[in-house]
């Protein structure tokens, strides 16, 4: 059974919102550290915001597979299909996290590590819109 902030818009709205505002937040800062030419500083930045994506997003996203969804679902399963599709959502995500750990540890912080943290805000903001959409009516 998830918890009563799942199962409330304004509240599960606010999760959204904070965790994304969170990560666009930390983003930047590794794009201003690296404009500032403080290549590790930006790099340890890029690690904790690997981190807050692992803790904030990812643990939401896994908090409402282990029970909300289903719980969604039960209410009318109608939405069986839209969670699925939500579903993917999140294990994009979590590719997304992996490739950049990945492309971190070879690489370095590099241009291409700066699309991907866009990449993964842009799908967040798609996704959040969708569900609250798909799953509140909103």
């Amino acid at each position: 059974m998830s918890g009563p902030s799942l199962r409330q818009l304004h509240a599960h709205h606010a999760i959204h919102q904070g965790g994304l505002s969170g990560a666009v937040a930390k983003t930047e800062e590794v794009e201003e550290l690296l404009e500032m030419k403080e290549a590790e500083v930006a790099r340890q930045a890029a690690d904790h915001l690997i981190e807050y994506w692992e803790t904030r997003i990812l643990s939401h996203a896994d908090a409402e597979e282990d029970g909300f969804y289903q719980e969604m679902i039960a209410k009318n399963p109608d939405l069986e299909a839209p969670v699925i599709r939500l579903k993917r959502d999140h294990e994009l995500l979590r590719i997304i996290v992996q490739d950049v750990k990945a492309m971190l540890a070879e690489e370095g912080l590099t241009p291409a590590v700066l699309h991907q943290f866009h990449a993964l805000l842009v799908v967040n903001a798609i996704h959040s819109r969708d569900e609250e959409r798909l799953l509140f009516g909103e």
